[in-house]
């Protein structure tokens, strides 16, 4: 891996100086430092829970470029983690919503936006120009997929991580150190690790992680301290207890080791255990929703999300009946084999998964509600959708 040099210095300016004045009397920043610090750029993949707390510390300590990185919409449900955000922004992209928190924080700050989704086709291009990358991403294709890209960029990447109420914070592919791959050589099987939106995370935990990121992501860029590299720290937000895991760079590593086999970027979606869709599964146009709940026999419409995401949007009055994804195996005598079955969720992820198992149980007739039922919500379309809030 390439060592990264310090970014050249820039000069400050007078108000730069008293808005920097708590750095500039720091040993390890003074001038020197907080001109690198302009001079820096870092990019965010994620806009959202740990993207929020990384950028708006790192744009407040004046980093002089911040990019962002995410496809996304403000949604409702974001707002009790993502602070970058506020009520406002709801239906507004998070690059955009950002960008603007972001210059409120600190005018003496650039935000580049990337509105899109890292792929394998466009990652090495956007990390392109970049002196540290903070990864803020919630699933295992775009973390292997930053991870990847960081070390044959040769950019030491910021790895952050929450679940529940744990928290992992690492710095990968440093100079000699190990990268995501030597400590998670195989991601887990797809399905056995839930989302947040399945598992949930407490607010507050995000602004922990996203905060020592930015540490982090300060430290390497002032050459200062002990960085994380070759430590993972596992924070119990229960029990308020930090543990640290040694992790060292895997001599046989694919990508970082000393042969490496790998030496571009991969197709992570696959890489990570992503299937075809299933022959059997046909997938129902919001469109073809409300013609499809007029046929006779009528479709069992089968909401597979959880209880909460139910309490704020659902199609009950088209007769939905709420299974969680995790209870369908023990609850398969509620749905109907004499009849056809439509399967939906947020998005469409989870309830194809649950139209492949029922598929595999021998149901005939099973359909899978492409887009979910925030797809139902944006088609326009009739049948509507019952929303106490948009979820």
């Amino acid at each position: 891996m390439n060592s990264q040099a310090p970014p050249p210095r820039r000069p400050l300016e007078a108000a730069e100086r008293a808005r920097y004045a708590r750095h500039l009397v720091l040993p390890e920043v003074g001038s020197e430092g907080q001109e690198r610090l302009k001079a820096a750029r870092v990019l965010l993949v994620g806009a959202g829970g740990l993207g929020s707390p990384a950028g708006l510390y790192l744009a407040a300590a004046g980093v002089g470029v911040l990019g962002l990185v995410d496809p996304d919409v403000v949604d409702l449900t974001n707002l009790q983690r993502q602070i970058l955000h506020d009520t406002e922004a709801v239906g507004v992209p998070k690059v955009a919503s950002g960008r603007q928190r972001l210059a409120a924080v600190n005018p003496h700050v650039e935000v580049e936006t990337h509105q899109r989704r890292l792929t394998s086709a466009n990652a090495m291009n956007i990390f392109a120009g970049y002196d540290v990358v903070v990864d803020g991403t919630d699933n295992f294709p775009a973390r292997y997929l930053v991870n990847d890209a960081c070390v044959l960029s040769g950019l030491p990447n910021v790895y952050g991580s929450v679940y529940r109420w744990e928290g992992q914070v690492s710095v990968f592919g440093a100079e000699d150190g190990p990268c995501y791959r030597c400590l998670f050589r195989e991601p887990p099987p797809p399905g056995l690790v839930p989302n947040c939106a399945e598992a949930g995370v407490f607010g507050a935990l995000p602004g922990v992680i996203g905060a020592a990121q930015a540490l982090e992501a300060i430290k390497l860029l002032l050459g200062v301290g002990e960085s994380l590299a070759g430590r993972l720290h596992v924070f119990d937000a229960l029990a308020f207890r930090w543990r640290e895991v040694e992790v060292r760079r895997n001599p046989g590593c694919p990508l970082c080791g000393d042969a490496p086999t790998q030496t571009g970027l991969i197709d992570y979606d696959a890489f990570c255990g992503a299937t075809a869709p299933d022959p059997r599964i046909r997938q129902l146009a919001p469109s073809e929703l409300a013609g499809a709940m007029a046929a006779r026999p009528t479709p069992f419409l089968l909401d597979v999300r959880e209880p909460f995401e139910w309490e704020e949007s659902n199609l009950a009055h088209l007769g939905a009946v709420l299974v969680p994804r995790r209870e369908v195996p023990g609850r398969l005598d509620e749905v109907p084999r004499d009849r056809p079955v439509v399967v939906y969720c947020r998005s469409g992820s989870r309830s194809m998964e649950v139209a492949g198992l029922l598929a595999q149980e021998g149901y005939d007739d099973v359909a899978n509600l492409a887009g979910g039922i925030l797809a139902v919500a944006d088609s326009g379309q009739p049948p509507s959708v019952d929303c106490r809030g948009r979820h």
